[in-house]
């Protein structure tokens, strides 16, 4: 099933997620549908805020950028109840945009490597550090289950000049090539 992404504005894109349990109802599916979803969208991060459920489960496939970057030919994970404990001091700005906010790309300052727990899509725990283009997808997917969004993490004045266009899609003025809702 391809799930409709929600866009800015929904009430469910700035809730706290949930955390699961491993009995959680579906969740096989759940992942393959968002899977899916993701790949119907062109994306390459998908939480589950962003196709309307409040649950601390986000994806990651970073393989569409595996032609530059041979180590991502294989990208593909799944994180449940993730806490990011450590972010670095150093910085980068990478030009982020986001399904639920088309249209909408803005450079963004984030840590260029964070150490995470988190479990996978059998429950299994992992403690890892990530870095590179995996930490930036990472780190903005997380933003996802704890209610943010990119253009949280821009300048006041930055954000301000973006204002109309968030307006705009939070009142379903906006075109894009995927199911919305």
């Amino acid at each position: 099933m391809i799930y409709p992404i929600v866009i800015y504005g929904s009430p469910v894109l700035r809730a706290k997620s949930e955390d699961i349990a491993a009995d959680y109802p579906g969740l096989q599916k759940l992942i393959e549908d968002m899977f899916a979803t993701l790949s119907e969208a062109e994306g390459v991060g998908l939480a589950a805020p962003q196709i309307g459920k409040n649950i601390r489960l986000f994806i990651v496939d970073c393989t569409p950028w595996g032609d530059d970057n041979p180590e991502l030919a294989e990208y593909k994970k799944v994180f449940i109840n993730a806490e990011i404990y450590e972010r670095s001091e150093e910085t980068g700005l990478f030009n982020e945009g986001c399904l639920s906010l088309p249209g909408l790309h803005e450079d963004v300052r984030r840590p260029l490597s964070i150490r995470m727990r988190y479990v996978d899509e059998n429950f299994v725990c992992h403690d890892e550090e990530f870095s590179g283009l995996p930490a930036r997808v990472i780190q903005h997917e997380y933003d996802h289950i704890e209610g943010e969004v990119f253009t949280d993490h821009l300048s006041p004045l930055r954000r301000n000049l973006l204002k109309g266009k968030m307006l705009n899609l939070a009142k379903g003025r906006y075109k894009c090539s995927y199911k919305t809702k």
